[in-house]
């Protein structure tokens, strides 16, 4: 999920472990923890001088189980060592900060694995892309709670048993909400069955997923043998269907068998793209696993990327919203949630 999300989960870690210990260090250290995974962002843009690799790299290895139990271990003991100094001697035991870097580092790929993105919890044994769906990247609905009772607590005393109240009502609304998504996805993927029914339209496989900001409004693609359908649902729609399904060509501009960086970009998404030829050599590359702006126009893809040609490979220029503006989003977002 977002960079704040994550911090506030990493926090909420770094209370549970230490707070009573080292008050409210404890958020400040499990935010720290929280944030490092993201950090591939940085390393995979020092590690490769192409585009792609550095994105593909994103939620990679440093989203795993293992690289949380070898960070924590080495964290762990890093941080013990630079405490452990001084009036702070033996306040902490080396086992405490193992096990806040553990916890921060470890609920950060998992919370992650609920939304669409993808993330390779078993990396480096397998490159299966863990992804649930079922929240998007961000919830307000999540977080906001979440970070109130965060700031609420850091106002009351390490050894205040209400400190440990405010740390459990976080705790609990979050995850509390994100069971609702998960019930949610459920009833939605059984409407959109439904739905792909009634159209007549026979699907190999399909795929929800919410919009952005919320948990209300539904996209679905479905792939057939020769094409895909895309249709969209807000739960206060009148009729509890997908309705209006539009047709999204396969389109194929560029060959996976040609190009190894399509094909790795094809697992990125899932198998849910098109790649059309926008210049000379440059092409656009559609994740349609994410909502298009306008359903009648299949390049509108929120999440697409622009490629070109560099020498025997592909590479990408820097990603670029597709929209004008957060307003406008927020608002044509709104307008759709409250039903037709």
């Amino acid at each position: 999920m977002d960079s704040l999300t994550q911090i506030v989960l990493g926090a909420a870690c770094g209370e549970a472990i230490l707070g009573k210990k080292i008050g409210n260090k404890a958020l400040l250290f499990g935010a720290i923890g929280g944030t490092i995974p993201d950090l591939d962002v940085l390393v995979g843009s020092w590690l490769y001088g192409n585009e792609i690799d550095a994105m593909l790299f994103h939620r990679g290895f440093m989203h795993s189980i293992l690289f949380s139990v070898i960070a924590a271990f080495l964290l762990g003991w890093l941080f013990y060592k630079l405490y452990n100094s001084g009036k702070r001697l033996n306040t902490t035991t080396q086992k405490d900060w193992i096990l806040l870097f553990f916890w921060s580092l470890f609920t950060h790929p998992i919370l992650d694995c609920f939304t669409p993105y993808g993330t390779q919890l078993f990396a480096p044994f397998s490159n299966y892309r863990v992804a649930f769906n079922n929240i998007a990247v961000v919830d307000p609905i999540y977080t906001l709670p979440f970070l109130i009772c965060m700031i609420v607590l850091m106002f009351f005393n390490r050894a205040s048993n209400t400190r440990r109240i405010w740390l459990k009502w976080g705790i609990y609304m979050s995850s509390v909400y994100m069971f609702f998504t998960l019930g949610n996805k459920l009833y939605i993927d059984s409407v959109f069955r439904k739905s792909l029914k009634d159209s007549t339209i026979n699907a190999i496989r399909f795929s929800t997923q919410p919009a952005i900001f919320n948990n209300i409004l539904w996209y679905g693609i479905a792939e057939t043998e020769s094409t895909y359908f895309i249709s969209d649902y807000s739960l206060f729609d009148l009729k509890n269907r997908f309705l209006n399904f539009r047709e999204v060509p396969k389109q194929r501009d560029l060959n996976p068998q040609d190009y190894k960086d399509i094909k790795d970009l094809a697992w990125f998404s899932n198998q849910y793209y098109s790649v059309y030829k926008i210049g000379e050599n440059e092409f656009q590359y559609n994740d349609l696993r994410y909502p298009l702006l306008d359903l009648d126009n299949p390049n509108t893809s929120v999440f697409s990327l622009n490629l070109y040609k560099d020498e025997n490979r592909l590479n990408m220029k820097p990603f670029k919203p597709k929209f004008e503006s957060l307003d406008d989003i927020i608002s044509t977002l709104w307008i759709r949630i409250k039903g037709i």
